[in-house]
Protein backbone atom coordinates (compact mmCIF):
# COMPACT_ATOMS: atom_id res chain seq x y z
CA UNK A 1 0.00 0.00 0.00
CA UNK A 2 1.70 3.18 -1.38
CA UNK A 3 -1.24 5.94 -0.14
CA UNK A 4 -4.49 5.60 0.94
CA UNK A 5 -7.62 7.62 0.89
CA UNK A 6 -10.44 7.33 3.66
CA UNK A 7 -13.62 8.46 3.14
CA UNK A 8 -15.68 9.50 6.15
CA UNK A 9 -12.23 10.49 7.78
CA UNK A 10 -13.93 11.95 10.96
CA UNK A 11 -16.19 10.00 11.51
CA UNK A 12 -16.34 7.08 14.16
CA UNK A 13 -14.54 4.43 12.08
CA UNK A 14 -12.88 6.48 9.59
CA UNK A 15 -10.85 8.50 12.40
CA UNK A 16 -9.45 5.31 13.50
CA UNK A 17 -8.95 3.92 10.41
CA UNK A 18 -6.57 7.42 9.04
CA UNK A 19 -4.67 7.42 12.96
CA UNK A 20 -3.57 3.33 12.02
CA UNK A 21 -2.50 4.45 8.98
CA UNK A 22 -0.77 7.43 9.48
CA UNK A 23 0.95 5.13 12.35
CA UNK A 24 2.39 3.02 10.23
CA UNK A 25 4.12 5.81 7.61
CA UNK A 26 1.45 5.32 5.10
CA UNK A 27 0.79 8.58 2.61
CA UNK A 28 -2.72 9.32 3.68
CA UNK A 29 -5.38 11.58 2.32
CA UNK A 30 -8.60 12.17 5.00
CA UNK A 31 -11.66 13.16 2.81
CA UNK A 32 -14.74 14.72 3.93
CA UNK A 33 -17.51 17.52 3.85
CA UNK A 34 -16.23 19.70 6.46
CA UNK A 35 -13.02 21.43 6.12
CA UNK A 36 -13.44 22.56 10.03
CA UNK A 37 -13.25 18.79 11.38
CA UNK A 38 -11.21 17.69 8.94
CA UNK A 39 -8.51 20.30 10.68
CA UNK A 40 -9.16 19.44 13.91
CA UNK A 41 -8.49 15.58 13.12
CA UNK A 42 -5.37 16.99 11.58
CA UNK A 43 -4.45 18.78 14.73
CA UNK A 44 -5.33 15.56 17.16
CA UNK A 45 -3.46 13.70 15.41
CA UNK A 46 -0.09 15.77 15.31
CA UNK A 47 -0.33 17.35 11.99
CA UNK A 48 1.77 14.43 10.73
CA UNK A 49 3.31 15.16 7.25
CA UNK A 50 1.76 12.41 5.42
CA UNK A 51 -1.31 13.70 6.00
CA UNK A 52 -3.16 15.43 3.54
CA UNK A 53 -7.14 16.71 4.00
CA UNK A 54 -9.31 17.28 0.84
CA UNK A 55 -13.35 17.89 1.22
CA UNK A 56 -15.82 16.74 -1.37
CA UNK A 57 -19.07 14.79 -1.36
CA UNK A 58 -18.67 10.98 -1.72
CA UNK A 59 -21.71 10.47 -3.65
CA UNK A 60 -19.40 12.07 -6.53
CA UNK A 61 -16.89 10.00 -7.80
CA UNK A 62 -14.88 12.92 -9.50
CA UNK A 63 -14.73 14.40 -6.13
CA UNK A 64 -12.93 11.33 -4.95
CA UNK A 65 -11.06 10.59 -7.93
CA UNK A 66 -9.51 14.23 -7.51
CA UNK A 67 -8.75 13.52 -3.88
CA UNK A 68 -7.55 10.12 -4.08
CA UNK A 69 -4.88 11.42 -6.99
CA UNK A 70 -1.99 8.75 -6.68
CA UNK A 71 -3.58 6.07 -3.83
CA UNK A 72 -4.28 2.60 -4.48
CA UNK A 73 -6.67 1.81 -1.74
CA UNK A 74 -9.63 3.77 -1.13
CA UNK A 75 -10.91 2.89 2.67
CA UNK A 76 -14.64 3.37 2.99
CA UNK A 77 -16.21 4.37 5.93
CA UNK A 78 -18.67 7.12 5.11
CA UNK A 79 -21.94 6.13 6.81
CA UNK A 80 -25.62 6.70 6.26
CA UNK A 81 -28.29 7.63 8.84
CA UNK A 82 -30.63 5.00 9.36
CA UNK A 83 -33.24 6.81 8.39
CA UNK A 84 -31.86 7.29 4.98
CA UNK A 85 -30.11 3.88 4.49
CA UNK A 86 -32.78 2.68 2.19
CA UNK A 87 -32.78 5.83 -0.29
CA UNK A 88 -29.10 6.73 -0.03
CA UNK A 89 -26.68 3.44 0.70
CA UNK A 90 -26.60 2.17 -2.71
CA UNK A 91 -25.82 5.00 -4.42
CA UNK A 92 -23.21 5.59 -1.85
CA UNK A 93 -21.78 2.79 -2.68
CA UNK A 94 -22.37 3.19 -6.82
CA UNK A 95 -20.22 6.60 -6.30
CA UNK A 96 -17.29 4.87 -4.48
CA UNK A 97 -16.99 1.96 -6.83
CA UNK A 98 -17.55 4.12 -9.83
CA UNK A 99 -14.45 6.02 -8.55
CA UNK A 100 -12.72 2.69 -7.46
CA UNK A 101 -13.02 1.54 -11.21
CA UNK A 102 -11.67 4.64 -12.80
CA UNK A 103 -8.88 4.60 -10.60
CA UNK A 104 -8.42 0.94 -10.60
CA UNK A 105 -7.87 0.78 -7.07
CA UNK A 106 -8.87 -1.56 -4.06
CA UNK A 107 -11.54 -0.87 -2.45
CA UNK A 108 -11.17 -1.30 1.75
CA UNK A 109 -15.13 -1.19 2.68
CA UNK A 110 -16.32 -1.22 6.36
CA UNK A 111 -20.07 -2.34 7.13
CA UNK A 112 -22.00 -4.23 9.99
CA UNK A 113 -24.02 -7.27 10.62
CA UNK A 114 -27.31 -6.76 9.32
CA UNK A 115 -27.54 -8.72 5.63
CA UNK A 116 -27.20 -11.79 7.94
CA UNK A 117 -30.74 -12.16 9.58
CA UNK A 118 -30.84 -14.01 12.35
CA UNK A 119 -28.29 -15.99 13.92
CA UNK A 120 -28.21 -19.89 12.76
CA UNK A 121 -24.42 -20.87 14.96
CA UNK A 122 -23.05 -19.62 18.49
CA UNK A 123 -19.95 -18.05 16.59
CA UNK A 124 -20.50 -16.67 12.76
CA UNK A 125 -18.04 -17.02 9.99
CA UNK A 126 -18.13 -15.34 6.75
CA UNK A 127 -19.85 -18.50 5.47
CA UNK A 128 -22.37 -17.89 7.74
CA UNK A 129 -26.15 -17.26 5.02
CA UNK A 130 -27.50 -14.21 4.89
CA UNK A 131 -30.98 -14.34 5.41
CA UNK A 132 -32.10 -10.62 5.81
CA UNK A 133 -35.60 -10.21 7.26
CA UNK A 134 -35.78 -6.51 8.16
CA UNK A 135 -35.63 -3.44 5.44
CA UNK A 136 -32.20 -2.50 6.45
CA UNK A 137 -30.99 -6.30 6.26
CA UNK A 138 -31.96 -6.54 2.57
CA UNK A 139 -30.63 -2.97 1.50
CA UNK A 140 -27.29 -3.53 3.44
CA UNK A 141 -27.18 -7.13 1.19
CA UNK A 142 -28.05 -5.71 -1.92
CA UNK A 143 -25.28 -3.05 -0.62
CA UNK A 144 -22.82 -6.40 -1.06
CA UNK A 145 -23.89 -7.29 -4.48
CA UNK A 146 -23.44 -4.07 -5.70
CA UNK A 147 -19.88 -3.53 -4.25
CA UNK A 148 -18.81 -7.48 -5.30
CA UNK A 149 -20.52 -7.09 -8.70
CA UNK A 150 -18.37 -9.01 -11.46
CA UNK A 151 -19.34 -5.85 -13.52
CA UNK A 152 -16.14 -3.65 -11.62
CA UNK A 153 -13.28 -4.73 -13.82
CA UNK A 154 -10.66 -2.62 -12.20
CA UNK A 155 -11.82 -2.11 -8.57
CA UNK A 156 -10.76 -4.36 -6.15
CA UNK A 157 -13.57 -4.49 -2.99
CA UNK A 158 -13.47 -6.36 0.34
CA UNK A 159 -15.87 -6.16 3.19
CA UNK A 160 -14.84 -5.86 6.47
CA UNK A 161 -17.62 -6.31 9.18
CA UNK A 162 -18.08 -5.19 12.26
CA UNK A 163 -20.72 -5.66 15.30
CA UNK A 164 -21.53 -2.63 17.50
CA UNK A 165 -18.66 -0.65 18.69
CA UNK A 166 -17.41 1.75 21.18
CA UNK A 167 -13.97 3.85 21.50
CA UNK A 168 -13.41 7.79 21.79
CA UNK A 169 -14.70 8.50 18.18
CA UNK A 170 -17.89 6.46 17.99
CA UNK A 171 -20.74 8.51 17.09
CA UNK A 172 -23.41 6.23 15.22
CA UNK A 173 -23.70 2.97 17.15
CA UNK A 174 -25.79 2.04 20.05
CA UNK A 175 -23.40 2.91 22.82
CA UNK A 176 -22.27 6.54 21.58
CA UNK A 177 -25.06 8.40 23.70
CA UNK A 178 -24.62 6.05 26.89
CA UNK A 179 -20.81 6.52 26.78
CA UNK A 180 -20.88 10.23 26.58
CA UNK A 181 -23.58 10.80 28.85
CA UNK A 182 -22.06 8.46 31.49
CA UNK A 183 -18.44 10.47 30.90
CA UNK A 184 -20.64 13.68 31.46
CA UNK A 185 -21.94 12.32 34.63
CA UNK A 186 -26.03 12.51 32.98
CA UNK A 187 -28.73 9.89 33.66
CA UNK A 188 -28.74 8.01 30.41
CA UNK A 189 -30.60 5.48 28.11
CA UNK A 190 -29.07 1.67 27.26
CA UNK A 191 -30.75 0.42 24.08
CA UNK A 192 -32.00 -2.93 24.49
CA UNK A 193 -31.41 -5.71 27.00
CA UNK A 194 -29.00 -4.42 29.54
CA UNK A 195 -28.70 -8.55 30.81
CA UNK A 196 -28.47 -10.28 27.81
CA UNK A 197 -24.15 -10.23 26.61
CA UNK A 198 -23.71 -9.07 23.35
CA UNK A 199 -20.65 -8.41 21.22
CA UNK A 200 -18.62 -5.37 20.64
CA UNK A 201 -15.54 -4.15 19.18
CA UNK A 202 -12.81 -1.49 20.31
CA UNK A 203 -12.58 0.68 17.31
CA UNK A 204 -8.59 1.54 17.28
CA UNK A 205 -8.22 -2.58 17.58
CA UNK A 206 -10.70 -3.04 14.60
CA UNK A 207 -8.96 0.01 12.60
CA UNK A 208 -5.60 -2.34 13.15
CA UNK A 209 -7.29 -5.80 12.49
CA UNK A 210 -8.71 -3.63 9.14
CA UNK A 211 -5.59 -2.45 7.77
CA UNK A 212 -3.84 -5.60 8.18
CA UNK A 213 -6.48 -7.26 6.00
CA UNK A 214 -6.26 -4.42 3.81
CA UNK A 215 -2.24 -4.81 3.13
CA UNK A 216 -2.67 -8.20 1.46
CA UNK A 217 -3.47 -8.43 -1.92
CA UNK A 218 -4.85 -11.63 -1.31
CA UNK A 219 -7.69 -10.12 1.18
CA UNK A 220 -9.76 -8.54 -1.50
CA UNK A 221 -13.00 -9.96 -3.22
CA UNK A 222 -14.22 -11.68 -0.44
CA UNK A 223 -15.95 -11.01 3.59
CA UNK A 224 -13.92 -10.39 6.42
CA UNK A 225 -15.21 -10.56 10.72
CA UNK A 226 -13.89 -7.77 12.79
CA UNK A 227 -14.81 -9.76 15.96
CA UNK A 228 -14.92 -8.12 19.90
CA UNK A 229 -12.51 -9.92 22.55
CA UNK A 230 -15.89 -11.75 24.29
CA UNK A 231 -19.47 -10.63 24.66
CA UNK A 232 -20.48 -8.14 27.91
CA UNK A 233 -23.93 -7.29 28.75
CA UNK A 234 -25.24 -3.94 29.35
CA UNK A 235 -24.69 -4.04 33.64
CA UNK A 236 -21.52 -5.11 33.52
CA UNK A 237 -20.14 -2.28 30.59
CA UNK A 238 -21.83 0.57 32.38
CA UNK A 239 -20.28 -0.72 36.02
CA UNK A 240 -16.71 -0.18 34.31
CA UNK A 241 -17.36 2.94 32.39
CA UNK A 242 -18.81 4.52 35.28
CA UNK A 243 -16.21 3.05 37.81
CA UNK A 244 -13.53 4.81 34.59
CA UNK A 245 -15.87 8.54 35.61
CA UNK A 246 -16.15 8.17 39.17
CA UNK A 247 -19.94 9.12 38.64
CA UNK A 248 -23.25 7.03 39.30
CA UNK A 249 -25.88 8.44 37.39
CA UNK A 250 -29.02 6.68 36.38
CA UNK A 251 -28.81 4.38 33.07
CA UNK A 252 -32.41 2.59 32.09
CA UNK A 253 -33.01 -0.04 29.67
CA UNK A 254 -34.50 1.51 26.54
CA UNK A 255 -36.84 -0.99 24.66
CA UNK A 256 -39.14 -1.25 22.09
CA UNK A 257 -41.66 0.43 23.39
CA UNK A 258 -39.86 3.45 24.53
CA UNK A 259 -37.56 3.47 21.40
CA UNK A 260 -41.39 3.84 19.35
CA UNK A 261 -41.95 6.75 21.41
CA UNK A 262 -39.39 8.78 21.17
CA UNK A 263 -39.94 7.88 17.82
CA UNK A 264 -42.48 10.06 17.39
CA UNK A 265 -39.57 12.54 17.33
CA UNK A 266 -36.22 10.82 16.40
CA UNK A 267 -37.01 9.65 12.81
CA UNK A 268 -33.41 8.03 13.33
CA UNK A 269 -35.06 5.93 16.98
CA UNK A 270 -37.85 5.64 15.01
CA UNK A 271 -35.67 3.13 12.84
CA UNK A 272 -33.71 1.28 15.62
CA UNK A 273 -36.46 -0.58 16.63
CA UNK A 274 -36.57 -2.73 13.36
CA UNK A 275 -32.93 -3.54 15.17
CA UNK A 276 -34.15 -4.73 18.55
CA UNK A 277 -33.86 -8.07 17.63
CA UNK A 278 -29.97 -7.74 17.43
CA UNK A 279 -29.81 -7.00 20.99
CA UNK A 280 -32.56 -9.89 22.04
CA UNK A 281 -30.66 -12.45 19.87
CA UNK A 282 -26.78 -11.26 20.08
CA UNK A 283 -25.00 -12.26 16.84
CA UNK A 284 -21.22 -13.08 17.58
CA UNK A 285 -18.74 -13.54 14.75
CA UNK A 286 -15.89 -15.08 14.52
CA UNK A 287 -12.46 -14.64 13.85
CA UNK A 288 -11.06 -17.87 12.70
CA UNK A 289 -10.45 -16.67 9.28
CA UNK A 290 -8.32 -13.66 10.22
CA UNK A 291 -6.34 -16.18 12.60
CA UNK A 292 -5.60 -18.53 10.06
CA UNK A 293 -4.81 -16.04 7.40
CA UNK A 294 -3.69 -12.76 8.69
CA UNK A 295 -2.67 -13.80 12.37
CA UNK A 296 -3.20 -13.88 16.24
CA UNK A 297 -5.46 -11.30 17.01
CA UNK A 298 -4.41 -8.69 19.92
CA UNK A 299 -7.56 -6.95 21.60
CA UNK A 300 -8.22 -4.59 24.24
CA UNK A 301 -9.98 -6.38 27.15
CA UNK A 302 -13.25 -4.57 27.37
CA UNK A 303 -12.29 -3.37 30.59
CA UNK A 304 -9.02 -0.82 29.68
CA UNK A 305 -10.78 -0.07 26.56
CA UNK A 306 -14.16 1.38 28.35
CA UNK A 307 -11.72 2.88 30.67
CA UNK A 308 -9.99 4.60 27.63
CA UNK A 309 -12.98 5.46 26.27
CA UNK A 310 -14.55 7.43 29.04
CA UNK A 311 -11.50 8.87 29.60
CA UNK A 312 -10.91 10.25 26.21
CA UNK A 313 -14.38 11.35 26.08
CA UNK A 314 -13.86 13.42 29.83
CA UNK A 315 -10.91 14.95 28.50
CA UNK A 316 -12.82 15.89 25.06
CA UNK A 317 -15.66 17.72 27.92
CA UNK A 318 -13.07 19.80 29.66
Amino acid sequence: MRKAIVLGATGGVGYPLTEELVKRGIETVAFGRSTGKLESLARQLGNPSGLHLETGDAFNPDHIVRAAEGADVIFHSANIPYNEMESRLLPLGQAVMEAAERMGAKVVVVDGIYPYGRKTVDKATEDHPKRPHTRKGKTRLAYEELLLSPRWRKAKPLIARLPDYYGPSAQASYLSVTMEAIASGKPTAFIGNMTIPREYVYLPDAAHMIVEIAMRDESYGQNWHIPGPGVISGHDLVRIAQQASGKRKSVFPLGRLGLSLIGLFNPVMKEVVEMLYLTEEPFVLSGEKYEREIGPISWTSHEQAIAQTIRSLMDRGK
